[in-house]
Protein backbone atom coordinates (compact mmCIF):
# COMPACT_ATOMS: atom_id res chain seq x y z
CA UNK A 1 0.00 0.00 0.00
CA UNK A 2 1.32 3.87 -0.72
CA UNK A 3 2.27 5.37 2.43
CA UNK A 4 1.27 8.66 0.97
CA UNK A 5 -2.13 7.62 0.37
CA UNK A 6 -3.90 7.78 3.67
CA UNK A 7 -6.45 4.83 4.92
CA UNK A 8 -9.44 5.72 7.06
CA UNK A 9 -9.69 4.59 10.21
CA UNK A 10 -13.73 4.32 10.94
CA UNK A 11 -15.57 3.06 14.42
CA UNK A 12 -19.24 2.77 12.68
CA UNK A 13 -21.04 2.85 15.93
CA UNK A 14 -24.62 2.04 17.09
CA UNK A 15 -24.79 6.04 18.21
CA UNK A 16 -22.59 7.48 16.80
CA UNK A 17 -19.42 7.50 14.10
CA UNK A 18 -16.07 9.01 13.89
CA UNK A 19 -13.37 9.04 11.53
CA UNK A 20 -9.43 9.15 11.78
CA UNK A 21 -6.77 9.22 10.16
CA UNK A 22 -2.81 8.56 10.72
CA UNK A 23 -1.11 12.23 10.04
CA UNK A 24 2.87 13.04 10.46
CA UNK A 25 3.03 9.80 12.45
CA UNK A 26 0.28 10.54 14.98
CA UNK A 27 -3.64 9.36 14.97
CA UNK A 28 -5.87 12.06 14.76
CA UNK A 29 -9.65 11.98 14.87
CA UNK A 30 -11.49 14.25 12.09
CA UNK A 31 -13.82 16.97 12.64
CA UNK A 32 -17.08 18.53 10.19
CA UNK A 33 -17.62 22.03 9.42
CA UNK A 34 -18.79 22.66 12.81
CA UNK A 35 -15.89 21.44 14.82
CA UNK A 36 -17.46 18.01 15.97
CA UNK A 37 -14.99 14.52 15.74
CA UNK A 38 -18.68 12.55 16.30
CA UNK A 39 -21.27 11.98 14.22
CA UNK A 40 -24.47 10.97 15.05
CA UNK A 41 -25.70 7.53 12.87
CA UNK A 42 -28.89 9.04 11.80
CA UNK A 43 -29.99 8.97 8.19
CA UNK A 44 -33.38 10.80 7.66
CA UNK A 45 -35.34 9.90 4.45
CA UNK A 46 -37.57 12.55 3.40
CA UNK A 47 -40.61 11.74 1.16
CA UNK A 48 -39.01 13.66 -1.92
CA UNK A 49 -36.08 10.47 -1.48
CA UNK A 50 -33.95 13.90 0.37
CA UNK A 51 -31.14 12.15 2.72
CA UNK A 52 -29.83 13.75 5.27
CA UNK A 53 -26.78 12.09 7.56
CA UNK A 54 -26.04 12.98 11.27
CA UNK A 55 -26.86 15.58 13.02
CA UNK A 56 -29.18 17.50 10.73
CA UNK A 57 -30.57 14.13 10.29
CA UNK A 58 -31.19 13.18 14.37
CA UNK A 59 -33.09 16.85 14.47
CA UNK A 60 -35.63 15.41 11.94
CA UNK A 61 -36.51 12.51 14.43
CA UNK A 62 -38.67 14.02 16.49
CA UNK A 63 -40.93 15.65 13.63
CA UNK A 64 -40.57 12.28 11.10
CA UNK A 65 -39.61 9.85 13.52
CA UNK A 66 -40.79 7.22 10.89
CA UNK A 67 -38.43 8.47 8.42
CA UNK A 68 -36.04 8.40 10.84
CA UNK A 69 -33.27 5.79 11.00
CA UNK A 70 -31.32 5.90 14.49
CA UNK A 71 -29.42 2.32 15.55
CA UNK A 72 -29.13 0.87 11.69
CA UNK A 73 -26.02 -1.22 13.42
CA UNK A 74 -28.64 -3.32 15.33
CA UNK A 75 -29.86 -4.09 11.96
CA UNK A 76 -26.99 -4.82 9.70
CA UNK A 77 -26.72 -8.49 8.35
CA UNK A 78 -29.67 -9.73 10.46
CA UNK A 79 -32.73 -11.22 8.60
CA UNK A 80 -36.23 -9.06 9.38
CA UNK A 81 -37.51 -9.99 12.84
CA UNK A 82 -34.40 -11.22 14.03
CA UNK A 83 -32.94 -9.79 17.64
CA UNK A 84 -36.31 -9.08 19.46
CA UNK A 85 -35.85 -5.05 19.12
CA UNK A 86 -38.62 -3.32 16.77
CA UNK A 87 -37.20 0.03 15.56
CA UNK A 88 -39.82 2.98 15.73
CA UNK A 89 -39.11 2.76 11.90
CA UNK A 90 -39.70 0.37 8.63
CA UNK A 91 -36.92 0.07 6.17
CA UNK A 92 -38.95 -1.86 3.51
CA UNK A 93 -41.09 0.99 3.77
CA UNK A 94 -38.56 3.69 2.89
CA UNK A 95 -37.49 1.03 0.46
CA UNK A 96 -33.80 0.89 1.78
CA UNK A 97 -31.63 -1.32 3.69
CA UNK A 98 -29.37 -1.72 6.77
CA UNK A 99 -26.50 -2.03 4.40
CA UNK A 100 -27.92 1.14 2.19
CA UNK A 101 -28.40 3.34 5.47
CA UNK A 102 -24.53 2.40 6.93
CA UNK A 103 -22.89 3.23 3.32
CA UNK A 104 -24.91 6.77 3.57
CA UNK A 105 -22.98 6.89 7.41
CA UNK A 106 -19.82 6.09 5.96
CA UNK A 107 -20.39 8.36 3.20
CA UNK A 108 -20.50 11.15 5.36
CA UNK A 109 -17.31 10.35 7.09
CA UNK A 110 -15.85 9.82 4.11
CA UNK A 111 -16.63 13.52 2.62
CA UNK A 112 -15.79 14.97 6.74
CA UNK A 113 -12.14 12.90 6.02
CA UNK A 114 -11.65 14.63 2.33
CA UNK A 115 -12.62 17.82 3.28
CA UNK A 116 -10.24 18.17 6.81
CA UNK A 117 -7.62 16.34 4.56
CA UNK A 118 -8.01 18.28 1.29
CA UNK A 119 -7.77 15.11 -0.89
CA UNK A 120 -9.85 11.83 -1.71
CA UNK A 121 -10.02 8.91 0.13
CA UNK A 122 -10.66 5.65 -0.93
CA UNK A 123 -9.79 3.14 1.90
CA UNK A 124 -10.72 2.74 5.54
CA UNK A 125 -10.77 -0.10 8.62
CA UNK A 126 -13.37 0.08 9.94
CA UNK A 127 -14.63 -1.71 13.22
CA UNK A 128 -17.06 -4.32 14.24
CA UNK A 129 -18.48 -5.85 17.84
CA UNK A 130 -16.40 -8.71 18.21
CA UNK A 131 -19.04 -11.34 18.44
CA UNK A 132 -20.50 -10.07 15.28
CA UNK A 133 -20.98 -12.78 12.72
CA UNK A 134 -19.81 -13.44 9.53
CA UNK A 135 -23.38 -12.10 7.89
CA UNK A 136 -22.48 -8.94 10.15
CA UNK A 137 -19.05 -8.68 9.08
CA UNK A 138 -19.46 -8.77 5.59
CA UNK A 139 -23.01 -6.18 5.74
CA UNK A 140 -20.55 -3.84 7.05
CA UNK A 141 -18.16 -4.62 4.62
CA UNK A 142 -20.50 -4.10 1.70
CA UNK A 143 -21.65 -1.18 2.85
CA UNK A 144 -18.04 0.41 3.09
CA UNK A 145 -17.98 -0.89 -0.85
CA UNK A 146 -20.85 1.06 -1.04
CA UNK A 147 -19.98 4.58 0.18
CA UNK A 148 -16.99 4.08 -2.36
CA UNK A 149 -14.78 2.77 0.07
CA UNK A 150 -12.36 -0.12 -0.13
CA UNK A 151 -12.59 -1.83 2.94
CA UNK A 152 -8.72 -3.57 3.98
CA UNK A 153 -9.33 -4.57 7.03
CA UNK A 154 -12.31 -5.64 9.22
CA UNK A 155 -11.44 -4.51 13.04
CA UNK A 156 -12.85 -5.67 16.63
CA UNK A 157 -14.27 -2.81 18.69
CA UNK A 158 -12.39 -4.23 21.92
CA UNK A 159 -9.04 -5.12 20.15
CA UNK A 160 -8.98 -1.46 18.62
CA UNK A 161 -9.66 0.29 22.35
CA UNK A 162 -6.74 -1.92 23.32
CA UNK A 163 -4.28 -1.12 20.38
CA UNK A 164 -5.58 2.73 20.79
CA UNK A 165 -4.37 2.35 24.65
CA UNK A 166 -1.04 0.30 24.19
CA UNK A 167 0.42 2.61 21.56
CA UNK A 168 2.77 4.48 23.72
CA UNK A 169 3.88 1.09 25.58
CA UNK A 170 5.43 -0.83 23.37
CA UNK A 171 8.04 -2.39 25.83
CA UNK A 172 5.56 -3.70 28.64
CA UNK A 173 4.07 -7.06 28.78
CA UNK A 174 1.01 -6.63 29.85
CA UNK A 175 -2.66 -8.75 29.79
CA UNK A 176 -5.46 -6.37 29.97
CA UNK A 177 -9.59 -6.21 29.74
CA UNK A 178 -11.18 -4.33 27.57
CA UNK A 179 -14.99 -3.68 29.01
CA UNK A 180 -16.98 -2.33 26.10
CA UNK A 181 -20.18 -1.10 26.46
CA UNK A 182 -21.73 1.02 23.99
CA UNK A 183 -25.47 2.15 22.34
CA UNK A 184 -25.60 -1.16 20.83
CA UNK A 185 -23.72 -3.75 21.75
CA UNK A 186 -21.33 -5.43 24.67
CA UNK A 187 -18.33 -6.50 24.24
CA UNK A 188 -15.42 -8.37 26.49
CA UNK A 189 -12.37 -9.59 25.61
CA UNK A 190 -8.71 -10.37 27.43
CA UNK A 191 -5.59 -9.38 25.15
CA UNK A 192 -1.91 -10.22 25.85
CA UNK A 193 0.61 -6.95 25.26
CA UNK A 194 4.26 -8.11 24.43
CA UNK A 195 6.48 -5.51 22.61
CA UNK A 196 4.36 -4.03 20.26
CA UNK A 197 2.47 -7.51 19.62
CA UNK A 198 -1.56 -7.57 20.54
CA UNK A 199 -2.80 -10.85 20.90
CA UNK A 200 -6.99 -11.41 21.58
CA UNK A 201 -7.05 -14.32 24.50
CA UNK A 202 -10.54 -14.42 24.12
CA UNK A 203 -13.83 -12.83 23.84
CA UNK A 204 -17.34 -12.87 24.21
CA UNK A 205 -20.52 -10.19 24.84
CA UNK A 206 -23.95 -9.68 23.68
CA UNK A 207 -24.56 -7.63 20.25
CA UNK A 208 -28.33 -7.34 21.45
CA UNK A 209 -27.16 -5.30 24.73
CA UNK A 210 -25.75 -1.58 25.11
CA UNK A 211 -26.89 2.14 26.11
CA UNK A 212 -30.42 1.88 23.70
CA UNK A 213 -31.94 -0.26 26.23
CA UNK A 214 -31.50 1.40 29.45
CA UNK A 215 -33.07 4.26 27.36
CA UNK A 216 -35.99 2.37 26.34
CA UNK A 217 -36.09 1.23 30.58
CA UNK A 218 -35.65 4.76 31.68
CA UNK A 219 -38.44 6.11 28.95
CA UNK A 220 -40.93 3.35 30.08
CA UNK A 221 -40.05 4.63 33.66
CA UNK A 222 -40.83 8.22 33.26
CA UNK A 223 -43.84 7.40 30.43
CA UNK A 224 -45.30 5.40 33.76
CA UNK A 225 -44.79 8.31 35.77
CA UNK A 226 -46.12 11.28 33.27
CA UNK A 227 -48.97 8.37 32.06
CA UNK A 228 -47.15 9.18 28.92
CA UNK A 229 -46.70 6.29 25.60
CA UNK A 230 -42.75 5.10 26.06
CA UNK A 231 -42.95 4.85 22.62
CA UNK A 232 -43.21 8.91 21.85
CA UNK A 233 -39.98 10.24 20.65
CA UNK A 234 -40.08 12.81 22.57
CA UNK A 235 -40.14 10.59 25.86
CA UNK A 236 -37.10 8.44 24.45
CA UNK A 237 -35.05 11.58 23.60
CA UNK A 238 -35.67 12.81 26.81
CA UNK A 239 -34.73 9.30 28.58
CA UNK A 240 -31.41 9.42 26.72
CA UNK A 241 -30.79 12.58 27.91
CA UNK A 242 -31.46 12.36 31.51
CA UNK A 243 -29.40 9.33 31.35
CA UNK A 244 -26.44 11.48 30.41
CA UNK A 245 -27.49 14.66 32.77
CA UNK A 246 -27.21 11.73 35.87
CA UNK A 247 -23.68 10.38 34.74
CA UNK A 248 -22.89 14.00 36.18
CA UNK A 249 -25.18 14.86 38.58
CA UNK A 250 -27.50 13.51 41.27
CA UNK A 251 -30.66 14.48 39.63
CA UNK A 252 -32.11 15.41 36.66
CA UNK A 253 -35.60 16.31 35.50
CA UNK A 254 -38.27 16.48 32.44
CA UNK A 255 -41.94 17.83 32.54
CA UNK A 256 -41.74 18.43 35.96
CA UNK A 257 -40.83 15.25 36.97
CA UNK A 258 -37.97 14.91 39.06
CA UNK A 259 -35.42 11.33 38.31
CA UNK A 260 -32.42 10.97 40.74
CA UNK A 261 -29.12 8.78 40.36
CA UNK A 262 -30.24 6.32 42.93
CA UNK A 263 -33.41 5.66 40.74
CA UNK A 264 -31.69 5.66 37.50
CA UNK A 265 -29.33 3.19 39.09
CA UNK A 266 -32.59 0.62 40.62
CA UNK A 267 -33.73 0.27 36.70
CA UNK A 268 -30.31 -0.47 35.15
CA UNK A 269 -29.04 -2.52 37.97
CA UNK A 270 -30.55 -5.91 35.92
CA UNK A 271 -29.34 -4.14 32.92
CA UNK A 272 -25.54 -3.82 33.72
CA UNK A 273 -26.18 -7.50 35.61
CA UNK A 274 -26.51 -9.00 31.95
CA UNK A 275 -22.69 -8.66 31.55
CA UNK A 276 -21.26 -10.29 34.31
CA UNK A 277 -21.54 -13.50 32.68
CA UNK A 278 -19.90 -12.57 29.98
CA UNK A 279 -16.51 -11.17 32.24
CA UNK A 280 -16.66 -14.06 33.67
CA UNK A 281 -16.79 -16.64 30.82
CA UNK A 282 -13.75 -14.29 28.89
CA UNK A 283 -11.79 -14.67 31.88
CA UNK A 284 -12.12 -18.43 31.89
CA UNK A 285 -11.61 -18.78 28.57
CA UNK A 286 -8.24 -16.99 28.91
CA UNK A 287 -6.79 -19.31 31.72
CA UNK A 288 -6.83 -15.97 33.95
CA UNK A 289 -7.86 -14.59 36.71
CA UNK A 290 -9.23 -11.23 37.76
CA UNK A 291 -6.40 -10.38 39.95
CA UNK A 292 -3.56 -11.40 37.23
CA UNK A 293 -5.19 -8.35 34.49
CA UNK A 294 -3.27 -5.58 34.88
CA UNK A 295 -5.67 -2.89 33.40
CA UNK A 296 -9.17 -3.12 32.87
CA UNK A 297 -10.17 -0.49 29.94
CA UNK A 298 -13.57 1.21 29.99
CA UNK A 299 -14.54 1.37 26.68
CA UNK A 300 -18.20 3.11 25.17
CA UNK A 301 -20.44 5.76 25.90
CA UNK A 302 -22.31 3.58 28.54
CA UNK A 303 -19.22 3.65 31.18
CA UNK A 304 -19.09 7.01 31.90
CA UNK A 305 -22.26 5.79 34.24
CA UNK A 306 -21.07 6.03 37.87
CA UNK A 307 -22.82 2.58 38.22
CA UNK A 308 -21.08 0.74 35.26
CA UNK A 309 -17.43 1.84 36.87
CA UNK A 310 -18.59 0.98 40.17
CA UNK A 311 -20.04 -2.01 38.85
CA UNK A 312 -16.66 -3.23 36.88
CA UNK A 313 -14.36 -1.96 39.81
CA UNK A 314 -16.64 -4.75 42.23
CA UNK A 315 -16.42 -7.64 39.49
CA UNK A 316 -12.75 -7.43 38.49
CA UNK A 317 -11.22 -6.28 42.15
CA UNK A 318 -9.66 -3.40 40.81
CA UNK A 319 -9.76 0.22 39.66
CA UNK A 320 -10.91 0.79 36.01
CA UNK A 321 -8.90 2.09 33.43
CA UNK A 322 -10.62 5.56 32.21
CA UNK A 323 -7.43 7.14 30.55
CA UNK A 324 -8.88 7.02 26.96
CA UNK A 325 -12.19 8.64 26.06
CA UNK A 326 -14.68 6.06 25.82
CA UNK A 327 -16.11 7.92 23.13
CA UNK A 328 -13.20 7.73 21.27
CA UNK A 329 -11.30 5.10 21.72
CA UNK A 330 -11.98 2.50 19.23
CA UNK A 331 -12.07 5.41 16.52
CA UNK A 332 -8.21 5.79 17.39
CA UNK A 333 -7.60 2.08 17.44
CA UNK A 334 -9.00 1.86 13.91
CA UNK A 335 -6.81 4.92 12.98
CA UNK A 336 -3.92 3.42 14.70
CA UNK A 337 -4.71 0.04 12.72
CA UNK A 338 -5.53 2.35 9.48
CA UNK A 339 -1.76 3.56 9.84
CA UNK A 340 -0.28 0.55 10.29
CA UNK A 341 -1.44 -0.99 6.72
CA UNK A 342 -1.38 2.15 5.30
CA UNK A 343 3.20 1.82 6.47
CA UNK A 344 2.78 5.41 8.52
CA UNK A 345 3.22 2.93 11.48
CA UNK A 346 5.08 -0.02 11.86
CA UNK A 347 5.54 -0.93 15.23
CA UNK A 348 2.72 -2.70 16.31
CA UNK A 349 1.42 -6.17 15.09
CA UNK A 350 -2.16 -6.99 15.70
CA UNK A 351 -3.67 -11.08 16.42
CA UNK A 352 -7.10 -11.28 16.39
CA UNK A 353 -9.41 -14.39 17.53
CA UNK A 354 -12.46 -16.35 16.10
CA UNK A 355 -15.28 -15.72 18.93
CA UNK A 356 -16.92 -19.24 18.16
CA UNK A 357 -15.51 -22.59 16.89
CA UNK A 358 -15.98 -23.30 12.87
CA UNK A 359 -16.49 -27.60 11.95
CA UNK A 360 -18.68 -29.47 9.33
CA UNK A 361 -21.15 -31.97 10.39
CA UNK A 362 -19.95 -35.48 10.66
CA UNK A 363 -21.51 -38.80 10.08
CA UNK A 364 -24.09 -39.36 12.44
CA UNK A 365 -25.38 -35.73 13.03
CA UNK A 366 -22.31 -34.92 14.92
CA UNK A 367 -19.96 -31.56 15.25
CA UNK A 368 -16.43 -32.13 14.42
CA UNK A 369 -14.34 -28.28 14.59
CA UNK A 370 -11.90 -27.50 12.33
CA UNK A 371 -10.80 -24.00 13.60
CA UNK A 372 -11.47 -23.69 17.37
CA UNK A 373 -12.95 -20.96 19.25
CA UNK A 374 -10.42 -18.08 20.45
CA UNK A 375 -7.91 -19.16 17.16
CA UNK A 376 -5.73 -16.76 16.50
CA UNK A 377 -6.62 -15.35 12.95
CA UNK A 378 -5.84 -15.10 9.69
CA UNK A 379 -6.31 -18.94 10.48
CA UNK A 380 -5.87 -22.37 8.34
CA UNK A 381 -6.85 -25.77 9.05
CA UNK A 382 -8.30 -29.07 7.38
CA UNK A 383 -9.19 -32.60 8.03
CA UNK A 384 -9.25 -35.69 5.41
CA UNK A 385 -13.14 -37.66 5.33
CA UNK A 386 -14.48 -40.26 3.37
CA UNK A 387 -17.90 -42.07 2.12
CA UNK A 388 -19.89 -43.56 5.71
CA UNK A 389 -21.69 -45.79 3.51
CA UNK A 390 -21.49 -47.76 0.49
CA UNK A 391 -22.29 -46.99 -3.09
CA UNK A 392 -22.86 -43.02 -1.90
CA UNK A 393 -22.47 -41.18 -5.14
CA UNK A 394 -21.55 -37.40 -3.20
CA UNK A 395 -20.95 -35.38 0.56
CA UNK A 396 -22.84 -33.02 1.93
CA UNK A 397 -20.86 -31.07 3.70
CA UNK A 398 -22.76 -28.66 6.22
CA UNK A 399 -20.30 -25.73 7.49
CA UNK A 400 -21.30 -24.98 11.18
CA UNK A 401 -20.83 -22.08 13.72
CA UNK A 402 -20.96 -23.06 17.37
CA UNK A 403 -19.95 -24.94 20.60
CA UNK A 404 -22.33 -27.52 21.19
CA UNK A 405 -21.74 -31.34 20.42
CA UNK A 406 -24.63 -31.91 18.04
CA UNK A 407 -24.54 -30.70 14.76
CA UNK A 408 -28.39 -29.23 15.04
CA UNK A 409 -27.49 -27.26 18.14
CA UNK A 410 -25.02 -25.30 15.95
CA UNK A 411 -25.57 -22.41 12.53
CA UNK A 412 -25.49 -23.47 9.90
CA UNK A 413 -22.97 -21.07 7.98
CA UNK A 414 -23.40 -22.83 4.33
CA UNK A 415 -23.53 -26.28 2.56
CA UNK A 416 -21.16 -27.92 -0.48
CA UNK A 417 -21.90 -30.98 -2.21
CA UNK A 418 -19.13 -32.80 -3.81
CA UNK A 419 -19.81 -35.12 -6.03
CA UNK A 420 -17.50 -38.57 -6.43
CA UNK A 421 -17.36 -42.35 -8.23
CA UNK A 422 -19.68 -44.42 -6.13
CA UNK A 423 -17.81 -47.19 -4.18
CA UNK A 424 -16.88 -49.38 -0.85
CA UNK A 425 -17.83 -47.65 1.95
CA UNK A 426 -14.26 -45.88 3.11
CA UNK A 427 -13.29 -45.57 -0.73
CA UNK A 428 -13.75 -41.75 -1.18
CA UNK A 429 -11.35 -39.56 0.03
CA UNK A 430 -12.33 -35.69 0.31
CA UNK A 431 -10.70 -33.21 1.77
CA UNK A 432 -11.83 -30.17 3.55
CA UNK A 433 -9.84 -27.01 4.12
CA UNK A 434 -11.39 -23.62 6.12
CA UNK A 435 -9.44 -20.57 6.00
CA UNK A 436 -10.18 -17.47 8.09
CA UNK A 437 -9.12 -14.43 6.62
CA UNK A 438 -7.90 -11.33 8.72
CA UNK A 439 -11.58 -10.07 8.69
CA UNK A 440 -13.04 -13.03 10.20
CA UNK A 441 -14.64 -13.90 6.57
CA UNK A 442 -14.66 -17.72 5.90
CA UNK A 443 -13.29 -19.62 2.78
CA UNK A 444 -14.27 -23.28 2.65
CA UNK A 445 -12.40 -25.17 -0.01
CA UNK A 446 -13.53 -28.81 -0.55
CA UNK A 447 -11.54 -31.28 -2.91
CA UNK A 448 -11.85 -34.61 -4.10
CA UNK A 449 -8.56 -36.14 -3.71
CA UNK A 450 -9.14 -38.79 -6.71
CA UNK A 451 -10.20 -36.16 -9.41
CA UNK A 452 -8.62 -32.73 -7.91
CA UNK A 453 -11.78 -31.43 -8.59
CA UNK A 454 -11.94 -28.30 -6.05
CA UNK A 455 -15.81 -27.25 -4.93
CA UNK A 456 -15.10 -23.71 -2.69
CA UNK A 457 -17.54 -21.40 -1.04
CA UNK A 458 -17.55 -17.85 0.86
CA UNK A 459 -19.46 -17.72 3.16
CA UNK A 460 -21.61 -14.61 3.24
CA UNK A 461 -24.96 -13.14 4.64
CA UNK A 462 -26.92 -14.37 2.92
CA UNK A 463 -25.69 -18.35 3.46
CA UNK A 464 -26.67 -17.60 7.18
CA UNK A 465 -30.00 -19.64 7.97
CA UNK A 466 -30.21 -19.42 11.68
CA UNK A 467 -31.84 -16.45 14.05
CA UNK A 468 -28.58 -14.64 14.71
CA UNK A 469 -29.22 -13.93 18.69
CA UNK A 470 -28.10 -17.80 19.34
CA UNK A 471 -24.93 -15.84 19.08
CA UNK A 472 -25.21 -14.57 22.26
CA UNK A 473 -27.02 -17.81 23.71
CA UNK A 474 -24.52 -20.13 22.24
CA UNK A 475 -21.52 -20.42 24.79
CA UNK A 476 -23.95 -19.90 27.74
CA UNK A 477 -25.64 -22.98 26.46
CA UNK A 478 -22.55 -25.02 25.59
CA UNK A 479 -21.67 -24.77 29.54
CA UNK A 480 -24.69 -25.12 30.85
CA UNK A 481 -25.69 -27.99 28.24
CA UNK A 482 -22.43 -29.97 28.78
CA UNK A 483 -23.37 -32.59 30.47
CA UNK A 484 -26.12 -33.55 28.11
CA UNK A 485 -24.57 -32.96 25.11
CA UNK A 486 -21.34 -35.29 25.98
CA UNK A 487 -23.92 -37.95 26.73
CA UNK A 488 -25.45 -37.51 23.67
CA UNK A 489 -21.91 -37.79 21.57
CA UNK A 490 -21.09 -40.74 23.60
CA UNK A 491 -24.02 -42.12 22.82
CA UNK A 492 -24.18 -41.34 19.14
CA UNK A 493 -20.57 -42.46 18.79
CA UNK A 494 -21.59 -45.92 20.47
CA UNK A 495 -24.77 -46.38 18.11
CA UNK A 496 -22.79 -46.16 15.30
CA UNK A 497 -19.87 -48.30 16.46
CA UNK A 498 -22.40 -50.70 17.48
CA UNK A 499 -24.63 -50.59 14.38
CA UNK A 500 -21.47 -51.37 12.70
CA UNK A 501 -20.54 -54.64 14.84
CA UNK A 502 -23.87 -56.43 15.00
CA UNK A 503 -23.97 -57.00 11.46
CA UNK A 504 -20.51 -58.37 11.55
CA UNK A 505 -21.28 -60.75 14.95
CA UNK A 506 -24.50 -62.31 12.86
CA UNK A 507 -22.85 -62.99 9.83
CA UNK A 508 -19.91 -64.23 11.81
CA UNK A 509 -22.42 -66.41 14.19
CA UNK A 510 -23.87 -67.49 10.46
CA UNK A 511 -21.10 -69.10 9.42
CA UNK A 512 -19.44 -70.48 12.77
CA UNK A 513 -22.64 -71.42 14.65
CA UNK A 514 -23.83 -70.42 18.06
CA UNK A 515 -21.62 -68.46 20.77
CA UNK A 516 -23.84 -68.33 24.19
CA UNK A 517 -21.72 -65.39 25.27
CA UNK A 518 -21.50 -63.42 22.00
CA UNK A 519 -25.36 -63.89 21.59
CA UNK A 520 -25.54 -62.96 24.95
CA UNK A 521 -23.66 -59.90 24.34
CA UNK A 522 -25.27 -58.75 20.85
CA UNK A 523 -29.13 -59.05 22.72
CA UNK A 524 -27.59 -56.51 25.55
CA UNK A 525 -26.35 -54.18 23.13
CA UNK A 526 -29.60 -54.61 20.82
CA UNK A 527 -31.88 -54.01 24.05
CA UNK A 528 -30.15 -50.55 25.23
CA UNK A 529 -30.28 -49.30 21.79
CA UNK A 530 -34.28 -50.05 21.75
CA UNK A 531 -34.64 -48.18 25.36
CA UNK A 532 -36.03 -44.63 24.73
CA UNK A 533 -33.45 -42.84 27.02
CA UNK A 534 -30.30 -43.00 25.92
CA UNK A 535 -27.61 -44.39 28.56
CA UNK A 536 -24.49 -43.69 26.76
CA UNK A 537 -21.91 -45.56 29.12
CA UNK A 538 -23.92 -48.53 28.92
CA UNK A 539 -24.42 -48.66 25.55
CA UNK A 540 -20.03 -48.35 24.90
CA UNK A 541 -19.81 -50.84 27.65
CA UNK A 542 -21.64 -53.20 25.88
CA UNK A 543 -20.15 -52.73 22.45
CA UNK A 544 -16.99 -53.04 24.59
CA UNK A 545 -18.47 -56.71 26.20
CA UNK A 546 -19.56 -57.77 22.71
CA UNK A 547 -16.28 -56.83 20.82
CA UNK A 548 -14.45 -58.64 23.65
CA UNK A 549 -16.14 -61.50 23.06
CA UNK A 550 -16.11 -61.68 19.40
CA UNK A 551 -12.21 -61.90 19.64
CA UNK A 552 -12.25 -65.62 19.65
CA UNK A 553 -14.93 -65.64 16.74
CA UNK A 554 -12.31 -63.74 14.51
CA UNK A 555 -9.49 -65.75 15.27
CA UNK A 556 -11.82 -68.88 14.22
CA UNK A 557 -13.08 -66.93 11.34
CA UNK A 558 -9.08 -66.48 10.06
CA UNK A 559 -8.52 -70.54 10.42
CA UNK A 560 -10.97 -71.47 8.88
CA UNK A 561 -9.88 -69.24 6.02
CA UNK A 562 -6.55 -70.83 6.13
CA UNK A 563 -8.00 -74.07 6.01
CA UNK A 564 -10.31 -73.45 3.16
CA UNK A 565 -7.08 -71.50 1.18
CA UNK A 566 -4.83 -74.41 2.00
CA UNK A 567 -7.81 -77.26 1.06
CA UNK A 568 -7.74 -75.57 -2.52
CA UNK A 569 -4.33 -75.79 -2.77
CA UNK A 570 -4.05 -79.16 -2.32
CA UNK A 571 -2.06 -78.83 1.48
CA UNK A 572 -4.46 -80.59 3.40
Amino acid sequence: MNPNSPILGIDLGTTNSLVGVVDSGFPILLADENGSRSTPSAVCIAEDGTITVGAVALRQRALHPTRTITSVKRLIGRRPGEGGWVPPYVLSDLQTTPVEVSAEILKHLKAVAERALEQSVSQAVITVPAYFNDAQRNATKRAGELAGLEVVRILSEPTAAALAYGLDKLGEHQKVAVYDLGGGTFDISVLEMRDGAFQVLSTAGDTQLGGDDLDRMLAGFIAEKLNLSAKDIRVLEAAESVKKRLSVDEAASFDGLDITRAELEKIARPWIECTRLHCLRALSDANLKAEQLDEIILVGGSTRMPLVREYVRELFGREPNTSQNPDEAIALGATIQAGILSGSLRQVLLLDVTPLSLGIETFGGLMNIIIPRNTTIPAKAGEMFTNAVANQDSMLIRILQGERELAKDNWELGRIEVPFPPGPKGSARVGVQFSLDADGILNVLARDTATNQDTTLEISGTAIDVEDERVEQMIAESVDLAFEDMNERIWTEAKLKAEELLPAVDAALAQLGESVEVRACAAEVRRLLDLPEHDARALKAANQQLDDATQSLAVMLIERAMEESLARRGLV
